[in-house]
């Protein structure tokens, strides 16, 4: 079986891992935190970083760090992991949906505008995939409205935007570090920013919003416990030593798909824009109409032949959560999304791991094309 994704875990991991257990140092405080943080804040190019137990949880203090709340209104992809319209529930705010954009699968600029309201706090655009949004027209939209640019870049780690990594271009970003994603701490994830107003009420909430000295147990906001361990941060920094090595092997193991698959017919391999740099999260194809097959099908017939893959993301206006007419902040889920939608239908991703090698790249794709009839292999 070929596993469409795993960690990749080398590097110094057990030497730190092995030094928290050592020392004592397992829960959320301990030198591998600070340190972590730091150099996390250095691979964006920003100032402040903080960690945080999970990427739902870094969304969701981002939003929260940011002033989103009730009554509010955020512009969310409609094409994404579902992650990123619930953190904006937990606020008290409304997710609005935007179609995605057919060429990069990111929001689609010229459907932002006409779906913001006296209501939009921020957009929230997600760098889906691993390729970045065109952010500049983003920015300059919200800049003229005064609104908000959070970024979701869970799936983002070091893609780039004009040679200006993910993480760095809004007011605030969000990175997940899930098993799967290209830097992993198990679970884990990560506010970043130069804002120092954000980062520091990301901090105290991050953290009960206990308070300084002899006020220490006097709360002036209610805060969460999203910290992130010793533990996690160890590994995360280990990780985060050899990035470079990762995300390159994302990339790739990219070119070796497509030069492989770029031949197939009815195939739409994924996209990366003169202005981007995709990092290649996950390998995602999509089947063409044209293909007399579903994606159901074509991924069952991967997996009788030992290959997984993932179904793309369902669009959120086809979450029946979001159809609960008993919610106060229910967001408009009548419109149409004709490319979310196709997306869905047709698209899954391949094995993609940064472990992934040239001769496991050969037998996907083999397979691909026996399953599609194809004989040029």
């Amino acid at each position: 079986m070929i596993p469409v994704c795993e960690p990749t875990l080398k590097g110094n991991v057990k030497k730190y891992v092995d030094e928290c257990i050592e020392t004592n140092w397992i829960s959320s405080q301990g030198r591998f935190i600070d340190e972590f943080e730091r150099g996390f804040a250095k691979f964006c190019g920003v100032k402040e970083a903080i960690s945080c137990c999970n990427g739902t949880t870094a969304l969701h203090l981002m939003l929260t760090a940011a002033g989103v709340g009730g009554g509010d209104e955020v512009i969310v992809p409609d094409f994404t992991m579902i992650a990123s319209a619930n953190a904006v529930f937990y606020t008290g705010a409304k997710p609005v949906f935007v179609d995605a954009d057919k060429e990069t699968y990111c929001i689609d600029i010229n459907k932002i505008e006409e779906k913001i309201t006296k209501n939009t706090r921020a957009i929230m655009p997600v760098h889906i995939y691993g390729h970045p949004c065109d952010i500049g027209q983003i920015r300059d939209i919200a800049e003229a409205r005064n609104i908000l640019v959070l970024e979701d870049s869970a799936e983002a780690h070091g893609a780039e935007y004009k040679e200006s990594r993910c993480g760095s271009l809004g007011n605030a970003a969000a990175f997940s570090f899930y098993g799967n994603k290209i830097l992993t701490t198990g679970e884990g994830g990560m506010v970043v920013t130069n804002d120092a107003d954000i980062a520091e009420r990301a901090r105290n909430l991050r953290n009960h919003f206990f308070g300084k000295g002899a006020d220490k147990y006097l709360h002036k906001e209610i805060g969460f416990n999203y910290r992130m361990t010793n533990i996690q941060a160890a590994i995360g920094l280990s990780q985060l030593e050899i990035a470079d090595e990762l995300i390159n092997a994302r990339r790739k193991n990219a070119q070796v798909y497509n030069s492989l698959l770029n031949e197939i017919n009815g195939l739409m391999l994924p996209p990366e824009k003169e202005w981007a740099k995709n990092v290649y999260w996950m390998y995602g194809i999509v089947l063409n109409e044209c293909l007399k097959i579903t994606k159901e099908d074509f991924m069952k017939k991967l997996l009788e032949k030992g290959i997984d893959s993932r179904s793309f993301f369902a669009p959120m206006h086809k979450q029946p959560c979001f159809a609960n007419k008993n919610m106060l902040n229910l967001p408009d889920c009548s419109g149409s999304y004709p490319v979310s939608t196709f997306l869905s239908k047709r698209g899954l991703y391949l094995p993609s791991s940064s472990s992934l090698n040239e001769e496991q790249i050969t037998v996907v794709c083999r397979a691909i094309a026996e399953i599609l009839n194809y004989v040029n292999f």
